[in-house]
């Protein structure tokens, strides 16, 4: 066979800008009977205000695959890297990378 694709073989492109990523450190996930919505925050410490970043939206059979997918790729990340803590389980510091504060 050729450089001809394969009947089953799903054909995936990305543009740059989407390939460098958007950062975030919160998401909130609502669902309704029909669909299951994530959106994703940059909450950035001393801010009185966040921006959703990026929302997706997902059947509930697809959330459902992806919860499994997030599930299996942790357990691999795991078992070559050690043990993900929980937040709970890290003390972050007051200061959050800025300046510390004076009383």
């Amino acid at each position: 066979m050729t450089d001809q694709q394969q009947p089953n073989q799903l054909n995936i492109e990305i543009s740059e800008e989407t390939a460098e990523g958007t950062y975030a450190n919160l998401a909130i996930i609502t669902h309704s009977h029909a669909e299951f919505v994530i959106d994703f925050v940059n909450v950035m410490p001393g801010t009185p205000k966040s921006k959703v970043k990026s929302r997706i939206i997902f059947t509930p059979q697809h959330a459902k695959r992806f919860m499994k997918a997030m599930i299996e790729n942790i357990n691999k990340y795991e078992s070559v890297n050690g043990t993900i803590k929980d937040l709970e389980e890290i003390q972050v510091p007051l200061n959050f990378g800025g300046p510390t504060a004076q009383a």
